[in-house]
């Protein structure tokens, strides 16, 4: 069993994980109980009323969170000739077909990587590295696209992808614990939207089931999930 230090069993010892808070108060509570020396991340977790192993019950998507994740994201664009030149003018860091190479050398240094469907032959070979990074590009994540402008505009402004586990949970970044309160709520609002319109037609019963939010380093606060029935 972990063992967790001593600030860690402080901090959890002022939340009564028996009493589902409102959101605004559960994110409250998460920035007082916050105790590393570095920024952490804001995250959340949700587990679902799904059965991930049936295909038709595999929730994933994308939301671009208004608030933004509070870093600066790293973008990779494999595309050439104009769609190259749109890459480089909407603000991409990496921009060109060579970059395949390098990543095939072991170069990863980019939080989020953008490919025209043409570049897929050359890319799709790079999935044993780039996929257990959660770093590969596909259509339904919006990084497979002709639409360079956009895909590069939405990942620099803090467009994130989630996808359900295979023990039927949710976790995403929602911001910074240095972020306002109202920040980490309207981040938090737009990805539990965004999980609600993903619910498959087949799930049955009850489809959110827990919701909690925690710092990197600190505990997890429950939410009241009634807040977010679907």
């Amino acid at each position: 069993m972990a063992r967790h230090g001593k600030k860690y069993v402080d901090a959890a010892a002022t939340i009564d994980r028996a009493e589902a808070l409102s959101p605004s108060d559960a994110l409250a509570r998460v920035k007082e109980t916050a105790f590393a020396t570095f920024d952490e991340t804001v995250e959340v977790g949700v587990r679902l009323g799904v059965d991930p192993r049936h295909a038709d019950q595999v929730v994933r998507g994308t939301v671009v969170l208004p608030a933004g994740m509070g870093r600066d994201v790293r973008v990779l664009v494999i595309a050439q000739g104009d769609k190259a030149r749109e890459a480089e003018e909407a603000g991409a860091d990496y921009v060109g077909a060579d970059y395949v190479e390098k990543i095939e050398g072991g170069w990863v240094d980019f939080d989020v990587a953008i490919a025209t469907p043409d570049m897929m032959r050359d890319v799709g070979k790079l999935g044993r590295i780039l996929g257990p990074r959660g770093l590969m590009p596909t259509p339904k994540a919006g990084t497979v696209t002709n639409d360079i402008e956009r895909a590069v505009t939405e990942a620099k402004a803090g467009r994130i992808e989630f996808r359900v586990d295979k023990f039927g949970n949710v976790h995403a970044p929602i911001g910074k614990v240095r972020f306002e309160l109202e920040q980490l709520e309207s981040n938090l609002a737009a990805i539990m939207d965004a999980i609600r319109r993903q619910r498959p037609a087949s799930a049955k019963g009850g489809y959110i089931r827990s919701v909690t939010v925690s710092s990197t380093m600190g505990p997890g606060v429950p939410i009241d999930p009634y807040n977010y029935r679907a």
